[in-house]
């Protein structure tokens, strides 16, 4: 077993695993020495692969900003990842359909997401980086593992897509009609997440470490802390996390989300 990643290889490594259906042994397991700095070097490097057949980077995902997830996968702290124009899309309306065709252990997490006017810095309070944001949406983000059983660490998430499979996205909504009334509700709306016929599901803003606004805050300064990572640029998206328990997606299933303390749409998802 080699000693080090080469983050080429990894990257060349995780492509062939993207949408197979394949799981494999952690990255952590392989390589010891495996850390975050390997995984965002090796997430660069996917990132440039996926750019150079095509695909364009429109934002990021935070993942594992729910600390009360991260005994439940062997992970110590939140990550992130970027998101692509081919996974991200608009839902028609509040409805909505995903194919999990080449997913293993699919699950469906339901989120807030920033879009992003101006690039945020390192150092900006939550106050300072709302004024980055012009819109806010929910949106839900569908989640894999390429690991079994859902066990590994951070920097193997981290270079694994963050495991993000694909955000379908409700209505945008505008902050600028009320700045005061957006700033607050972030902090303090609810959730419900509901499966058609049977569980549901309950989460708040405060579960994405404290609120969406500190899930980007962490982002800002983490992405300074890898300089392999490119900073946020004016018109990415940022979805910030999920608010409840990631719930297992199963086709022929439909989850619904409504919200309370804040005014956007629930939205509904089909899973084929």
């Amino acid at each position: 077993m080699a000693d080090r990643a080469v983050p080429a290889e990894i990257a060349q490594e995780l492509l062939g695993l993207l949408g197979a259906g394949r799981q494999v042994e952690p990255l952590t397991a392989r390589f010891p020495r495996f850390g975050l700095a390997d995984a965002y070097a090796a997430s660069a490097a996917l990132t440039a692969l996926r750019e150079a057949r095509g695909e364009r980077p429109v934002g990021r995902k935070i993942g594992f900003t729910n600390r009360a997830v991260w005994s439940g996968h062997g992970i110590s702290g939140p990550i992130h990842a970027p998101m692509f124009d081919t996974t991200v899309r608009q839902a028609a309306g509040e409805a909505g359909t995903f194919d999990l065709a080449g997913l293993p252990e699919p699950r469906i997490e339901p989120e807030l997401v920033l879009h992003l006017a101006r690039p945020p810095t390192p150092g900006m309070d939550e106050a300072a980086l709302f004024g980055c944001v012009d819109r806010v949406a929910h949106g839900f983000e569908v989640v894999f593992s390429i690991y079994p059983g859902w066990r590994f660490g951070a920097a193997d998430a981290a270079a694994a897509y963050g495991v993000h499979a694909g955000l379908v996205l409700g209505p945008w909504h505008e902050v600028d009609d009320d700045r005061a009334g957006w700033f607050d509700a972030l902090s303090r709306f609810g959730v419900r997440l509901a499966r058609h016929g049977g569980t549901e599901v309950e989460g708040h803003a405060r579960n994405v470490l404290g609120g969406p606004l500190s899930a980007l805050r962490f982002l800002v300064e983490e992405i300074a802390r890898f300089p392999a990572t490119r900073p946020i640029a004016p018109g990415e998206i940022v979805t910030t996390g999920t608010l409840t328990e990631a719930m297992p997606a199963i086709p022929g299933e439909t989850w619904r989300s409504a919200f309370s303390g804040i005014p956007l749409e629930g939205l509904a998802l089909t899973f084929r």
